[in-house]
Order: structure tokens, then C-alpha cells, then sequence
């Protein structure tokens, strides 16, 4: 049997020392990559640590290194094989900082962003090297959810990083072309414009709009993305059944939907029916609760064989 051998940085610099800078260095620790971090904040970097050893404590084995937090950027990257960009969602912010961070690190580096919805075009336009530049985007929080979602313009580069991500057990997916928000978050912002719809209209609650989500379609989408689903959809006749003969239901259904305008009333009605529907717990329990919960259900994908479908 051939054996693939997945590259693997030698040590990995954290640039950003936020949620997402802490959640990934938790992650990398525990499959046991060498992390170093920076942020030019340094309230997070005193937070840093202890923030990623609460994390730590609740993934499994042990990190055979502890993430080094620096004092000093170019310190944080003088030796790194990979590093992942962590700052604010603006493009001025993230084109200096990449174009700076590639000048201070090794030639060989590759840099990946976790933006959440710029293009690589719009932060890689300022770098020496755009070719050496990557978004690999997670899905929040990194250290529970497998999606990364991954563009560049070096094909060989993306596919040795694919095959990093995997080889740690990310289930990373390569967009053919660059598009504002990638893939996923495009598909959750038409969810979520459609459910700030339905409470302008005063259609359902806050907590029974989330509800039918967690109750019914999303039970389905944790086993099978929207094509998979329309095709058990056609029954025997899947896929090719259901667009030919209930397609138009859907055009139906697609002429209704809506474009909320976010007002400060539909501001306030949200606010008030979020808060409702968390019944006096913090952000910080909730989040707790989801962890729990997406640990759960990870544990049973494992035993099932994640790929089983």
C-alpha cells in the first residue's frame, strides 16, 4: 500500500491573538505542531495562554508543546513555515499586514488568512508574493468544527495545504475561484437574511425561527449538505426527479423570499427576542453548551467513520 505523506509545518506562527487565533492554536497544540503567537495588543497576549490551556483541557491527548506567546512580530515569524492571519475584517488592515508579515518571514513561509469574507484578491494585492498568500477560512470555533475553506493561486502550494488540514483532521474544501464570503458563510447569510425577514414580517418568534433550524433542516445538514438532501428529496428517482418535477416549486418558493432592511426597530426586536430565548444565561455558558454539544456529535461521526456516506 503507498503511503501519502502530508506536508507538515514546522513550526506555525499565530498572528492575532483573538477568538479565532486562540481556538487554532489550541487546535495545532493538540495535534502537536509548534506554535508561536503575537498580537500587537498586549492584554491578549497576557490573555492568550491561559485562554488556549482552557481549550487545551478539553481536546484530547496531550500537547507534546505549549503555543510561546512573542513580544515582538518579527520574532513571531523569523522561523516560520506557516502562518495564519488572524486581524480585523478590513482589507486596509489585512493587506499591510500581510505585505509586512511576508517581508519579516522566511521566503519558504506561506501566509493563509482566516477571513471570514474578503477575497485574496483584495488582501494579497499589496504582497511581494501574492502566490505565497492562502485564505483558509474556518468555521467558528476552529478547535470543534472540521470546514476549512481554502484559495489560492499556487495549485500545488493549495494542495499541499490541503493535504496538511487533513492530515489533522480538518475536512478542508478548495473553491475553484475566489468569491466574497467563500463558500459557507454565502450560504448562512442567505439563511440568516431570510430568518431577519420572517420577524419583520412578524412571521415567527426569534426562538421559533431558530427552532425550526435546529429542529428540523439542520439535524439533516449535519449528515448531508443541500444537493445530498434534494437528491433523497426526488426519492428513487433522486436528483434528477425532483428538479424535473418539483423545481418549479422551489422558483415558487424563491419569488417569496425576502430582503429585511435592518432597521432599529428590527434591530431592537431581535435584540429583545435573542435575550428572550437565552433565559438569563451568558454568551460564555451558551458557548460552553455548544462546545459540549458539537463534541458529542463529532465523537459520533468519529465512531461512524466521518466519510462513511
Amino acid at each position: 500500500m503507498q503511503t501519502t505523506h502530508h506536508w507538515r509545518p514546522g513550526r506555525i506562527a499565530i498572528i492575532g491573538c483573538g477568538t479565532i487565533g486562540i481556538s487554532w492554536s489550541a487546535y495545532f497544540a493538540s495535534r502537536g505542531l509548534v506554535v508561536v503567537a503575537f498580537d500587537p495588543n498586549p492584554a491578549r497576549r497576557e490573555a492568550f495562554l491561559p485562554a488556549v490551556s482552557e481549550i487545551l483541557r478539553t481536546l484530547p491527548g496531550e500537547p507534546a508543546h505549549l503555543p510561546v506567546v512573542c513580544d515582538d512580530q518579527g520574532e513571531a515569524v523569523a522561523d516560520a513555515d506557516l502562518i495564519v492571519e488572524n486581524a480585523a475584517e478590513r482589507v486596509d488592515v489585512k493587506q499591510t499586514l500581510i505585505k509586512t508579515l511576508q517581508d519579516l518571514a522566511p521566503a519558504r513561509a506561506l501566509i493563509v488568512s482566516s477571513t471570514s469574507s474578503l477575497t485574496h484578491s483584495d488582501i494579497s494585492s499589496a504582497a511581494a508574493h501574492p502566490e505565497r498568500v492562502f485564505t483558509a477560512h474556518p468555521f467558528n470555533p476552529p478547535h470543534r468544527i472540521p470546514l476549512v475553506e481554502l484559495y489560492g493561486t499556487d495549485a500545488d502550494a493549495v494542495e499541499r495545504l490541503r493535504g496538511f488540514y487533513q492530515g489533522i483532521g480538518k475536512q478542508p474544501i478548495v473553491l475553484k475561484r475566489e468569491m466574497v464570503g467563500h463558500v459557507a458563510n454565502r450560504l448562512t447569510a442567505a439563511l440568516w437574511r431570510e430568518a431577519l425577514y420572517l420577524v419583520q414580517e412578524g412571521v415567527a418568534s426569534v426562538e421559533d425561527i431558530d427552532l425550526a433550524v435546529t429542529a428540523g433542516p439542520g439535524l439533516r445538514w449535519a449528515i448531508q449538505g443541500p444537493f445530498m438532501t434534494y437528491h433523497l428529496g426526488g426519492g428513487p428517482g433522486g436528483i434528477r426527479h425532483y428538479l424535473e418535477h418539483l423545481g418549479p416549486s422551489q422558483q415558487y418558493r424563491w419569488a417569496s423570499l425576502g430582503q429585511p432592511d435592518v432597521t432599529p426597530e428590527l434591530t431592537e426586536q431581535v435584540v429583545a427576542g435573542v435575550e428572550a430565548a437565552c433565559a438569563g444565561r451568558s454568551v460564555a455558558e451558551l458557548a460552553d453548551q455548544r462546545d459540549q454539544l458539537l463534541e458529542a456529535i463529532n465523537a459520533v461521526f468519529d465512531r461512524a467513520g466521518r466519510d462513511a456516506d
